[in-house]
């Protein structure tokens, strides 16, 4: 997929770079021929991992955390994207770690967003999840005021004209920590496989499909808009039964043999999840692989501008949540596990 040379001889920083989004979208970027990028992780072994792989002369690696402000105004001298996608993602640990979580999803994101407005940075892209929409628990609570932080930023810009915005999407398929390395542990080990509840369901995406997303909201983004990728949706536990059907004889298990065991919803845990609040949706836009949220026009503001919206529509129905969704079912899901192990 190309961007029309957007990113040609561009300067970048992407914070969280060693992360399963982060470090995706480096490798992405290096092939859209960029200046320089700056992969900006307190992660010093994947810091030393991602060098090693990469062996690139435009990839700067610089140690730091988003929670040290000072680190970041060095990191982004002279920088023209950031993507942020530095967070604390796990969401029993953010419910069990509050103060934590808001340190780094709250703060951190408000030292990116000063940081790039200090440097002059032309275009902020933060990454978001499903699980700011209506929140219930810590993590999603922090998300959605990153991304409340992140919109209204623009404000701040003045003169510099600083352009801040926000990508949404759901659970991406094979990240670190997420689902599927979890249950292919204990799939090898013989099982039990644990799931939260057999109704849950979730939207999903692969990480390059994310990582597609963010680059293209780089191009387009104007200001203060969220964009959020159309993605389809599983039931947990269907996942589970394809995963034992793929997997089992790989690990000289019988399928059969391999318990699938409910232990009940984590704490903050929804049992769906929404791409928008019904609010967004009013204000909602889209194309054929994105939604588009606009932002609200108070009463003092100029008209938004007119190419925000441009190669969307509005969109047809109110209601994204994924009680409601077409579930994909447990052959394609195996095809989609292929494809992620292929690739």
């Amino acid at each position: 997929m190309m961007y029309n040379d957007f990113y040609k001889n561009k300067k970048i920083l992407v914070t969280g770079g060693v992360g399963s989004i982060g470090s995706n979208l480096v490798k992405k970027l290096l092939a859209l021929d960029p200046a320089i990028i700056r992969v900006f992780d307190n992660n010093e072994t994947g810091l030393f991992d991602l060098e090693q792989e990469l062996r690139s002369e435009k990839i700067r690696i610089l140690l730091g955390d988003i929670r040290d402000k000072e680190r970041l105004n060095m990191a982004m001298d002279g920088i023209d994207i950031v993507f942020h996608t530095s967070a604390l993602k796990h969401v029993p640990l953010c419910e069990y770690n509050p103060f934590d979580a808001v340190k780094t999803n709250v703060l951190g994101t408000q030292n990116v967003l000063e940081a790039a407005l200090a440097n002059n940075v032309k275009k902020v892209i933060n990454v978001s999840t499903d699980k700011a929409v209506s929140p219930t628990n810590v993590m999603g609570a922090t998300k959605l005021l990153a991304e409340r932080l992140t919109i209204s930023a623009n404000y701040y810009s003045g003169n510099n004209r600083t352009v801040f915005s926000s990508v949404r999407f759901g659970n991406v398929l094979n990240s670190r920590g997420s689902v599927i390395p979890l249950f292919r542990k204990q799939i090898h080990d013989g099982g039990p496989v644990t799931i939260t509840d057999k109704q849950m369901t979730r939207f999903f995406m692969e990480i390059s499909a994310a990582s597609d997303l963010i680059l293209q909201a780089g191009e387009i983004a104007k200001g203060r808009e969220i964009f959020i990728l159309k993605m389809p949706a599983f039931r947990i536990a269907d996942l589970a039964e394809a995963m034992i059907e793929e997997y089992a004889p790989q690990y000289g298990h019988r399928p059969e043999d391999i318990v699938v065991k409910t232990i009940g919803k984590r704490t903050g845990e929804k049992l769906y999840e929404d791409l928008m609040a019904d609010e967004e949706a009013e204000r909602a836009y889209e194309r054929n692989n994105m939604f588009l949220i606009i932002p609200h026009i108070l009463s003092h503001e100029s008209p938004l501008n007119p190419l925000m919206t441009e190669g969307f529509k509005k969109i047809k129905t109110m209601n994204y949540s994924s009680r409601n969704a077409r579930l994909v079912n447990k052959e394609e899901i195996k095809r989609i596990l292929r494809e992620i192990m292929h690739n």
